[in-house]
């Protein structure tokens, strides 16, 4: 392994230089959409019926905005719905239930969403950075470092596409509709905190102020940014916490996740466990199973006494098979050490999953696609 950095700092900066994204509706609230409207000249009250079209009816064509005047509609559309976001490629697996798309942003930025479609529920992962700060040597996405932060509107603009996809029944299972948000794609969610919280409110607010999304269904992940966990644990929105983890001990942590030097494994959990009695909704530890990394069985046992250090029932433990980006010496466990993992772990009375792995013919791990592109 190499040596990790000392330190990373909490909120990486962007690259200076770049523009900002248009001003959309999903950037505001109601009344801003209203005054953004009078900024461009336009009858304030036309907001709310913009906003019902694009959360609602999940319109994307003025022309099927049959109540604004026929004159005004493009002059309309253009104040509060720019064009965001233009997809490149989508590549599908799982018969089709499966879609990832790149998407280039207004500067050239790219990004990857994915549309993931169960039986019993269809779930969107979302990037909310272009690229990321945090260095994770596994992670394709961290290898190309951080380009921008996502506007508020970029992130939410991820969710709509597959709404809309969904209702126009272009996903093989019939008619339906985003059930599940994940902020585990491209990004460290709360490095780009202001507009996160942003995205997780227009998802989760009834239209037309929003997508009408219960905020149970909305997972925010994270490496481990202590402040900003204790700080969404305020926020108010029930959304559950996945804390990346990968490795119990620090000594590890340290090299495969950097910001672990900010704040050690013990005072990470601490922070999400605090996110649990504030909120009481339970914690999901994400862990990458990495061959002879970090799937030795010590470290499941170690691993269980960190986590039941603050009792038991207030975490669920989420095993990932590493999807390795080509040419990389990091690989996915043995199954059969992967599966002592797990028992090790239940016999403690943690409650522990594998996650599905789907997408890996569509370069299914983060960034992987846009690394291919860029």
């Amino acid at each position: 392994m190499t040596d990790a950095p000392k330190t990373l700092p909490l909120v990486m900066e962007e690259p200076r230089g770049r523009g900002k994204p248009p001003r959309h509706l999903a950037d505001l609230d109601l009344a801003g959409r209203q005054a953004l409207l009078a900024e461009h000249g336009l009858p304030g009250f036309r907001a709310k019926q913009l906003s019902h079209h694009y959360f609602a009816r999940l319109v994307d064509d003025p022309e099927q905005m049959t109540d604004l005047p026929a004159g005004a509609r493009s002059e309309l559309a253009a104040a509060l719905l720019p064009s965001l976001m233009t997809p490149l490629r989508t590549l599908e697996a799982d018969a089709g239930t499966t879609r990832k798309t790149l998407w280039r942003l207004f500067d050239g930025s790219l990004v990857e969403s994915v549309l993931m479609r169960y039986p019993d529920r269809a779930t969107m992962c979302v990037s909310s950075q272009a690229g990321c700060g945090m260095a994770c040597p596994f992670c394709a996405t961290g290898q190309g470092g951080l380009q921008r932060n996502m506007s508020t509107a970029e992130i939410v603009e991820q969710v709509v596409a597959g709404a809309r996809a969904l209702a126009r029944d272009e996903v093989p299972g019939g008619v339906g509709r985003v059930s599940n948000v994940v902020f585990m794609g491209m990004g460290e969610p709360l490095a780009n905190y202001k507009a996160v919280v942003g995205a997780v409110r227009r998802l989760t607010s009834p239209a037309p102020e929003g997508l009408g999304m219960s905020a149970r269904g909305v997972t925010v992940s994270t490496v481990g940014l202590v402040p900003r966990i204790r700080q969404l644990a305020e926020e108010g929105i029930p959304v559950t916490l996945a804390l990346s983890l990968h490795a119990p001990d620090d000594e590890l942590r340290n090299e495969l996740v950097p910001i672990n030097n900010r704040s050690s494994v013990a005072e990470t959990v601490d922070a999400a466990h605090h996110y649990f009695a504030t909120t009481k909704r339970r914690v999901s530890i994400e862990y990458a199973m990495m061959r002879g990394i970090n799937d030795q069985a010590h470290r499941a046992d170690l691993l269980a006494d960190v986590l039941l250090a603050h009792g038991a029932g207030w975490v669920h433990v989420n095993l990932i098979p590493l999807n390795p980006t080509p040419g990389s010496r990091w690989t996915a466990s043995d199954p059969a050490d992967e599966r002592e993992f797990v028992r090790r772990l239940e016999a403690r009375g943690i409650p522990t999953t594998v996650r599905d792995t789907r997408g890996r013919e569509i370069d299914g791990a983060c960034g992987q696609l846009a690394a291919t592109e860029g």
